[in-house]
């Protein structure tokens, strides 16, 4: 077996998969002297760590369980004009992250807050942040499932871990008082020390009546509201955008 041969067969052993790929033409580099073995190197390993880095960005959104994944490419700022886009490019940045803030986005159904809040979770997640989607009713079931199982304590410690936990549909579904004291545990676990992405359709008056548990609501949204942004939506429903266009497209045809 020739030196060549040994160098890519270790390669192969250690997985550096790009440097294997790469090598024949910075080899070629180095014997023309076009470029030096340690510039050769270090573009090598550059070459590792972007396809490791990327490849690790792509599992830790495959794992964080979007039901899609949409960016803020893909949302239309001209047809809700009251969420500032600017803002959203801001929060993008992720510094509430490192802030341990929290964000809600409270509007009528079908306005974007579910789209907005999973563009933010995949730039989460694509910058390695742990990070983790699910709805209020499936986290409620999830937390009455372990209590009874006797597992609460480290379900509690499951869903606190996450940098980045999105809560969606606070307030469609109403919640007994059980439920409404196991997710006040996880909020209360969470609070100063991860952040937490909310959307809700009800106003923050309301959840007394969501809870059933006027104190308990109040306690939570304290904690929620305590170091966050707060995003109001108003505007017609971000379903029916391409069926409003569509009925205003025939109607002026007969015209």
């Amino acid at each position: 077996m020739t030196t060549y041969n040994k160098l890519i067969n270790n390669l192969e052993i250690l997985k550096l998969e790009k440097i294997r790929n790469y090598i024949p033409n910075y080899l070629e580099s180095i014997a023309k002297n076009d470029i030096s073995f340690v510039d050769a190197l270090l573009e090598l390993t550059k070459k590792e760590v972007d396809f490791r880095n990327e490849r690790a960005s792509r599992i830790q959104v495959k794992v964080s369980a979007f039901p899609y994944e949409k960016g803020f490419e893909d949302f239309d700022f001209s047809f809700q004009p009251s969420i500032n886009k600017k803002q959203m490019y801001d929060l993008a940045t992720l510094r509430f992250i490192e802030n341990k803030e929290n964000i809600i986005f409270f509007g009528n159904p079908g306005t974007g807050k579910t789209h907005l809040s999973i563009s933010l979770g995949i730039a989460a997640a694509k910058k390695r942040y742990i990070t983790y989607f699910i709805s209020c009713h499936d986290l409620i079931a999830q937390l009455n499932k372990s209590y009874l199982e006797n597992r609460l304590e480290a379900k509690l410690k499951h869903y606190s871990k996450y940098k980045v936990l999105i809560i969606d549909e606070v307030g469609y579904l109403p919640v007994n008082k059980q439920g409404a004291n196991l997710l006040f545990q996880l909020i209360a676990r969470r609070y100063e020390k991860n952040s937490t992405i909310i959307t809700t359709n009800k106003a923050f008056s309301k959840w007394g009546e969501v809870f059933d548990d006027t104190v308990l609501a109040n306690a939570m949204l304290d904690r929620l509201i305590h170091h966050s942004h707060v995003i109001p939506i108003k505007g017609p429903s971000y379903r029916m955008k391409d069926k409003i266009t569509m009925t205003e497209s025939t109607s002026h045809e007969k015209k």
